[in-house]
């Protein structure tokens, strides 16, 4: 990506993985080539974001296992975050918890209350190698956790419990682009089980 360039511009727009492919399921590579293979995922995963009007993309929404994400997502005072990671890493999250809406590419159309910290810090790399640290707020942060999340095998919905959590996978269920999927969520839901809280 050259320096004023529009993120996207030259990038192809690739299918979404949904919730139920296994690609969602697993933690990412870390890039280990800082090439133009990478840049190229870069102006893709921008591209597809902005065709799903989505704030933020990670690699393996797209089917790529490489710890790679972009971002375009507003704070909690409108000020606009424009940007990408390669192998980031969670440093911080903390300041106050909590729970808000939260959507995703990968489940579209739904969205749950889920638990957040309302700051966040990540460590990463941008496309040529240059080492950068985001700090994030409100809306923003929530944003970096969950591309975190991610990266890292997780979806939004593996942050509920209880009931929360069987009506969010009841409504990926009936969900329209879940139907004569065959890798859909009524195949995962009885391997999905409920996260662990700890104390």
């Amino acid at each position: 990506m050259r320096n004023g360039s529009i993120p996207g511009a030259r990038g192809r727009v690739r299918p979404l993985t949904l919730l139920g492919d296994t690609a969602l399921a697993a933690p990412c590579r870390e890039v280990t080539d800082f090439g133009p293979e990478l840049a190229a995922l870069v102006e893709d995963l921008f591209a597809t974001m902005y065709a799903a009007r989505g704030v933020g993309l990670a690699a393996n929404q797209v089917g790529t296992d490489l710890r790679v994400f972009v971002y375009d997502c507003p704070d909690d005072e409108d000020v606009r975050h424009l940007g990408h990671l390669v192998n980031p890493r969670l440093v911080a999250a903390d300041g106050l918890l909590f729970r808000g809406p939260e959507g995703c590419l990968s489940l579209p159309g739904l969205e749950a209350g889920v638990e957040r910290r309302d700051r966040a810090v990540v460590e990463g790399f941008t496309v040529t190698g240059e080492p950068v640290t985001v700090e994030g707020t409100g809306f923003f942060a929530r944003c970096l956790q969950h591309e975190c999340d991610h990266l890292d095998g997780r979806l939004y919905v593996d942050h509920l419990t209880g009931r929360r959590r069987r009506k969010a996978l009841r409504q990926a269920a009936r969900a329209p682009w879940n139907r004569g999927r065959t890798a859909g969520i009524d195949q995962v839901r009885d391997e999905m089980p409920e996260p662990v809280r700890s104390g």
